[in-house]
């Protein structure tokens, strides 16, 4: 995947979703040759010359000013988000060159620092991502909430982790799971593209949206459209096979001194019937109790419902 060629994918990409109106230009009614706006309109917007936007959008032009990414930025009406997943794809940081964060990939994996970090967390469901979305660990109850139906040992070997975004568009236990599948596609997409724009090189990566896109239609449809989503708290009604539906906040966290790590945690509202779901689920995965549910079990989250 080639940073300049994405950059220009992008570009254009954004382009096409503005119309004029959307930026005050006026439109008139004769028959527009592109979707969007035009090269010459966005190049104006951002006050750059159309040859220079073009070059751009061709990979043909180098060392885009960060004055000049920033402008551009504005003009697409980029999010924060967007904006920093901008800045990855033409190669500059918001810091010097030699702040970049573009070297190649190291292998990943838990340190014993993290390891107590998931500890810390108790029975709330925890799994850590590394920058491909592998997970790279889980405590019980965050496996017996995303993938019980996976071996629970899976993430200690890199031949055989799990992958969030592969789980999304090809596990039917992970599609049903989520009640706003498309929701939940569209996120895994999204945090995808911003793992493209930092390791434009890495080649798992590669793989790994290459097989996305052979296998599945539906993501090579999102990943066409070049958004990106940030890592940070998410809402989803789950139906989990054993506990029944529920309601919960997927927050996202960088792990610390582990580059491109996050622990996502999951919460339910106090007092809740999803809480109550939470709580069973924990329960069943307790080393010190039997890992089934029980007639009182059910009873207690029915009493919620």
């Amino acid at each position: 995947m080639k940073s300049k060629s994405q950059l220009g994918r992008f570009l254009r990409t954004r382009r096409a979703q503005l119309q004029p109106s959307d930026v005050g230009l006026p439109q008139f009614d004769e028959r527009r040759r592109v979707q969007g706006l035009r090269r010459d309109e966005l190049a104006h917007l951002a006050g750059v010359s159309e040859s220079y936007y073009t070059r751009l959008e061709q990979g043909l032009s180098r060392g885009a000013s960060t004055a000049v990414l920033d402008a551009l930025a504005r003009a697409l009406r980029l999010d924060e988000t967007e904006h920093r997943h901008l800045y990855d794809l033409a190669g500059v940081g918001r810091k010097s060159d030699q702040d970049r964060t573009r070297e190649s990939p190291a292998p990943e994996y838990i340190n014993e620092t993290t390891r107590q970090l998931i500890d810390a967390f108790g029975d709330t469901p925890v799994v850590v991502l590394g920058r491909r979305s592998d997970v790279l660990a889980w405590n019980p109850t965050g496996h017996a909430l995303f993938a019980g139906h996976l071996d629970p040992t899976s993430p200690a070997d890199p031949a055989r982790r799990p992958n969030t975004a592969r789980l999304v568009f090809r596990d039917a236990h992970t599609r049903e799971l989520y009640e706003d599948w498309p929701k939940k596609a569209k996120d895994a997409v999204g945090r995808l593209r911003l793992g493209v724009g930092r390791y434009p090189d890495d080649p798992l990566l590669a793989a790994l949206i290459g097989e996305l896109v052979m296998h599945s239609e539906e993501f090579t449809a999102l990943w066409s459209q070049h958004r990106v989503r940030a890592w940070d708290t998410a809402t989803y009604r789950m139906r989990h096979p054993l506990v029944g539906p529920m309601d919960v906040t997927q927050q996202a966290m960088p792990v610390p001194n582990q580059q491109s790590q996050r622990l996502v945690a999951v919460t339910a509202a106090a007092g809740s019937a999803s809480q109550a779901a939470l709580t069973l689920l924990a329960q069943t995965t307790a080393t010190d109790r039997p890992a089934r549910l029980t007639t009182d079990h059910l009873s207690t989250v029915s009493e919620h419902l």
